[in-house]
């Protein structure tokens, strides 16, 4: 049963009013983005009938297999971002480079003045085998004076996020954001076509029992995080030992249960891969952001990820992330 209805639009719009000085540009954003995610949802719940399923046969900027979705993800939020007259660079995944944004695009404001990053579409390498994936998003406030955006504006660290969100499509379309005060969750409702209300103010359990991780890496781990995660599956009444392991294999989707449920989700280094394979700022970013307003922690194993300065597009990073006093556990094994 619906708790209330409150679509997402009115729900930001409630939020601004808390705030005199707002001049109502995030708030469109945020509904500018919403519409792109609704526009994706229905392409990927129908992608199989109108030949949206496979590869496209180009490789991206990380050496991966472009999937159509892929494709068709990043073209429609590139799109909607660039019209939407409130951004000055737009930076996706998929791409190798910034996207400025024209100056005929900023409409008649002297100086548009945000940058969003985003993850076009999560866990694309699920997408034939009909796994939840997701769309990530984190958005910033310039520090260039104006005209179309500059890298500087691009590598900011990411306590200077002002929002940051996800869309989940799994077998109902889910977006959550937050702008620094709370988290929120809103249900697609596609006989309406509208977001609806239905997790307000979450918070994440302060500690679980259950952890993410892909093992099949476990010999390519460093031995202190071997230790860790022998110590989750042992048996130990008194510690809550065992864990339960959940792991799906798509980022959005395993951190949207744990958010939900808590958890820890790894994604480490290895001796294949000593920086991780995620993505610092179209993934880690933003989800850390949303953690820590729900009451967990994120961490690269060493530091706050929201600390870590971004030197690169498209730096790599370690992210373990979910219940806070699981991670903080975890950065103990680490340390030793």
């Amino acid at each position: 049963m619906l708790r209330k209805f409150t679509t997402l639009y009115r729900h930001i719009i409630d939020e601004e009013r808390k705030y005199p000085e707002a001049t109502g540009e995030l708030s469109d954003l945020l509904a500018d983005i919403a519409l792109a995610c609704k526009i994706i949802s229905l392409e990927v719940n129908r992608a199989g009938l109108i030949d949206l399923m496979g590869i496209t046969g180009n490789e991206n900027v990380h050496g991966e297999q472009v999937k159509k979705l892929d494709e068709y993800a990043h073209d429609t939020l590139v799109r909607a971002m660039e019209v939407s007259g409130h951004l000055c660079a737009i930076a996706s995944e998929e791409s190798e480079n910034f996207i400025p944004v024209k100056e005929k695009f900023m409409g008649n404001r002297p100086m548009s003045k945000y940058i969003i990053h985003f993850d076009p579409l999560d866990g694309s390498s699920n997408i034939d085998a009909n796994i939840s994936i997701g769309t990530i998003f984190s958005i910033y406030k310039r520090v260039s004076d104006s005209g179309p955006g500059t890298l500087e504006d691009c590598l900011q660290c990411g306590t200077k996020q002002v929002a940051a969100g996800y869309v989940i499509y799994g077998s109902s379309t889910i977006m959550v954001y937050t702008t620094g005060r709370g988290v929120h969750g809103f249900t697609l409702d596609p006989t309406v076509g509208e977001f609806l209300l239905f997790y307000e103010n979450i918070q994440i359990p302060k500690r679980s029992k259950t952890y993410s991780i892909n093992e099949g890496n476990y010999s390519k781990w460093n031995q202190e995080l071997k230790n860790y995660v022998d110590d989750l599956k042992s048996v130990d009444s008194s510690r809550r030992r065992p864990y339960s392991a959940r792991y799906v294999g798509s980022l959005v989707a395993d951190f949207h249960r744990n958010l939900l449920y808590g958890g820890i989700f790894m994604y480490p280094g290895d001796s294949k891969n000593p920086n991780g394979k995620l993505r610092l700022l179209y993934e880690a970013n933003p989800l850390a952001f949303i953690i820590e307003q729900a009451g967990g922690r994120a961490s690269d194993g060493k530091e706050r990820i929201l600390d870590v300065v971004p030197l690169d597009l498209h730096q790599k990073t370690p992210l373990f992330i979910g219940s806070e006093e699981d991670v903080l556990e975890l950065e103990r094994f680490l340390s030793n």
